[in-house]
């Protein structure tokens, strides 16, 4: 047993030794870069995925947790890829051009983007359409940071809610067929099964009756 703890230790010793190396770091950062998007996918998707999915999908409790394993993994899985990919290319273009750019991030990503989220799937939809709303506020920050846009003298903020609640309720009440599935689903938990009643217990307690009264 001795002997056995003794091999552990060296061999801890040696990987720790290996980390110090500054000729592996940028081959070591795409291995921890796969390993974070692969721990903060499951992180994300899972909690979202259990939700939605016994909110709103219907089979049985088998079907239904087949469902959540198989999304967090997508996510978990494409969010690794997509980050270890990223990192790879960014080290080889430093090293080809011996510094970095800011064109380096973007064409990277590009590439990691098309690789990686190219196919139209649900999961890939949900995090194009999340950042896509960061990338439209971070793009107007910039705009007035950078001078394009003067300072609004007031917080444009309530404006902007207004007009995406507007145009977001416009759109699922006459051209429901756009949004993403996942919100319809929200919408019509929220807009449109509140409409319908029969008693007090799917008034209250249920959603739905589940009976045949």
């Amino acid at each position: 047993m001795a002997g056995g703890g003794d091999a552990l230790r060296a061999l801890l010793r040696a990987a720790n030794a290996l980390l110090q190396q500054r000729r592996y770091r940028a081959a070591l950062a795409v291995l921890k870069g796969f390993r974070n998007g692969a721990v903060y996918g499951a992180k994300i998707r899972a909690p979202h995925a259990l939700v939605m999915t016994f909110l709103f999908k219907s089979g049985s409790l088998r079907e239904k947790l087949k469902s959540i394993a198989q999304a967090t993994y997508t996510h978990s899985r494409n969010l690794a890829y997509f980050v270890s990919t990223y990192k790879g290319l960014m080290a080889l273009q430093s090293r080809l051009q011996g510094k970095k750019i800011p064109f380096h991030s973007f064409f990277a990503a590009c590439i990691g983007g098309w690789l990686v989220f190219g196919e139209n799937n649900p999961i890939n939809s949900q995090i194009i359409m999340y950042l896509l709303s960061r990338i439209l506020f971070g793009l107007s920050r910039l705009a007035v940071e950078k001078g394009y846009v003067p300072q609004p003298k007031q917080d444009p903020f309530p404006l902007v809610a207004a007009l995406i609640w507007g145009t977001v309720l416009w759109l699922f009440e006459y051209h429901r067929q756009t949004l993403q599935p996942s919100l319809q689903s929200s919408m019509t938990y929220l807009y449109d099964d509140s409409n319908v009643w029969h008693d007090i217990s799917d008034f209250l307690v249920y959603n739905k009756r589940t009976d045949s009264k």
